[in-house]
């Protein structure tokens, strides 16, 4: 696979192994690089494209010594057919707004994120996030980002109440949903699901053929979802490849926990 940015401008670095957060008794590693200023959003296109994922001005991916249970997964958005449930999903959350706003953290957002870490992730790396990690996040970036927000209709025609939101990254080829969260008490909404059914609408509205999941961890529960969606393409080690969920396997058991 051709790889078309400046790789003088960039330095990659190796982290120490730690424990992972997807798959018990297994440690993690991974490459990263410091995503250049003058160059950022072109960069992250092509490392996305080999395998990278944006972490404010970083690039990273897994470089696990034996374990390639992590895929980079997207979803070709062109002949997406939308399943009953799917449907079901979007047709669940017509009555609410989507606004698109540029790349600023608000107290809003933050106290929504804290109540769907508390309840959702409270084990996870994240849960500790304070108020200027939040600001990192969104606004401590080099490429073409911004926030997507899902509002309840109000009744007098302001903002209504935030249920939902979305850091996404434009792509030369695709939306990356870069992190999403939303209200944790409306589990009915399906709304994970339906911020990238949405997503999917919104790619074939800007005229770009995927949306960006991040990772898909072979064996991990939690990531099980992003292959709900199908067909999906996961980058293996000849290259982008589509699948349908069928074809899809367990990873199987380890002999020796790693």
């Amino acid at each position: 696979m051709t790889q078309h940015f400046p790789t003088r401008q960039l330095r990659f670095f190796l982290t120490a192994p730690t424990p992972c957060p997807y798959l018990p008794d297994r440690f993690e590693r991974k490459v990263f690089a410091h995503l250049p200023l003058s160059d950022g959003a072109s960069v992250n296109d092509s490392l996305t494209e080999v395998g990278f994922r944006r972490s404010q001005n970083i690039a990273y991916r897994p470089a696990c010594e034996s374990c390639q249970a992590c895929l980079s997964a997207r979803i070709p958005v062109a002949d997406y057919v939308f399943s009953r449930s799917e449907r079901k999903a979007l047709n669940r959350n017509a009555d609410l707004e989507r606004h698109l706003v540029e790349a600023e953290a608000t107290h809003e957002q933050f106290d929504l994120l804290r109540r769907y870490l508390t309840t959702r992730h409270a084990e996870g790396g994240m849960a500790e996030m304070t108020w200027p990690d939040y600001v990192a996040m969104v606004e401590d970036t080099a490429v073409r980002t911004h926030l997507i927000e899902y509002r309840r209709r109000s009744a007098d025609g302001g903002p209504g109440d935030l249920v939902g939101c979305a850091l996404v990254d434009l792509m030369k080829d695709g939306l990356s949903l870069v992190y999403s969260f939303y209200d944790p008490t409306l589990a009915r909404r399906s709304l994970g699901s339906f911020m990238i059914l949405d997503h999917i609408n919104q790619a074939r509205v800007t005229s770009v053929a995927y949306v960006y999941l991040g990772y898909w961890v072979r064996g991990s529960e939690k990531m099980d979802y992003k292959i709900r969606f199908s067909p999906i393409e996961l980058l293996k080690p000849g290259g982008w490849t589509l699948l349908a969920a069928r074809d899809i396997r367990p990873e199987p058991k380890a002999v020796e926990a790693l």
